[in-house]
């Protein structure tokens, strides 16, 4: 048999067009672009981690995790960034079709704060006054909820969505404590304009808590759960180069619109790498407690139900 010229490009564009349909699709919803820890599936994918394990990611950004939550639930996504456990813990009691496969963060590092011209100089000063919070579920709602009974105090928690519409509602006087997650609305405390009031770090009770999951459709992960072990590997492999090659700092700043100077900064003072670590669920016991005291779980959750909830792909 003659091999031809056409026949050969033939084959070259049958086999390019076998690997275009290797690639499987994942919706992914993040939760407040900008923050750190909700880079990595978009600088992973840029810098063709994704790619490398066969997959192309369309990414959707929310104005928190109650919003990632319930794209995950509905099933117009795949997986959700950054969704608060204990609401996820409340969801799947209910019987959501939702699942934990990782960790984003374990501990606290957002940081509420006032205006600098502010009488609030402490968290007590902070009675009666509205404490911003993002979506109703989130993690930032549990905190509020913890600085009460930790500062004992009585306030009142507001949902203001975003760090930057938060950033607008305390400066036009609306809110009087806002919530942020550096390097959002991080400036304007460098710059004296604002004032930080607690460090998420301060907040005890969520120093050893994996506070926000790696969330998927439990319908989806268990028809494409080797899709799923393909996306935590190339999210681990992200990980390790955010934190090695000097050229992701760069790659994050542009992407969070800031400063490299700030971006390092973020880095290295706020999320040291242990605390990304999607494998490490730490303070399971005590979160189910927590969510058990704050009424999103009727009940603790038993030791099968969260084998279930808690899947590693």
């Amino acid at each position: 048999m003659k091999i031809t010229h056409s026949l050969v490009l033939g084959l070259g564009l049958a086999l390019l067009a076998q690997g275009a349909q290797a690639q499987d699709r994942m919706k992914v919803a993040i939760g407040q672009r900008g923050v750190y820890e909700n880079s990595i599936s978009e600088l992973g994918q840029d810098k063709g981690f994704f790619k490398k394990h066969g997959l192309v990611l369309e990414l959707l950004y929310t104005q928190g995790s109650g919003e990632t939550q319930q794209a995950v639930i509905s099933g117009s996504v795949d997986v959700g960034i950054g969704v608060g456990t204990h609401s996820v813990m409340g969801a799947f009691q209910k019987g959501a079709p939702i699942r934990a496969i990782g960790s984003t963060i374990t501990g606290a590092y957002e940081f509420w704060y006032v205006r600098a011209d502010s009488p609030i100089k402490t968290f007590k000063d902070a009675a009666d006054k509205t404490v911003a919070y993002s979506t109703a579920g989130s993690s930032t709602m549990m905190m509020v909820a913890a600085m009460q009974k930790q500062f004992d105090v009585k306030v009142k928690p507001t949902a203001t969505g975003s760090p930057t519409s938060t950033y607008t509602q305390v400066m036009s006087g609306q809110i009087d404590v806002g919530w942020s997650a550096p390097p959002l609305a991080y400036q304007p405390v460098m710059d004296g304009k604002t004032r930080m009031l607690v460090p998420g770090r301060e907040i005890i009770a969520f120093r050893s808590q994996s506070i926000r999951v790696i969330a998927a459709n439990a319908g989806d992960l268990e028809k494409r759960r080797d899709v799923y072990k393909r996306y935590m590997a190339a999210y681990r492999e992200t990980i390790e180069w955010m934190y090695t090659d000097p050229t992701s700092i760069d790659a994050y700043a542009k992407w969070a619109e800031v400063t490299p100077e700030l971006a390092k900064k973020v880095r290295d003072e706020f999320l040291p790498r242990e605390l990304v670590n999607p494998d490490r669920i730490d303070g399971v016991d005590a979160m189910v407690e927590d969510a058990v005291a704050y009424k999103l779980l009727s009940a603790p959750l038993s030791k099968e139900q969260l084998a279930s909830l808690f899947q590693k792909p």
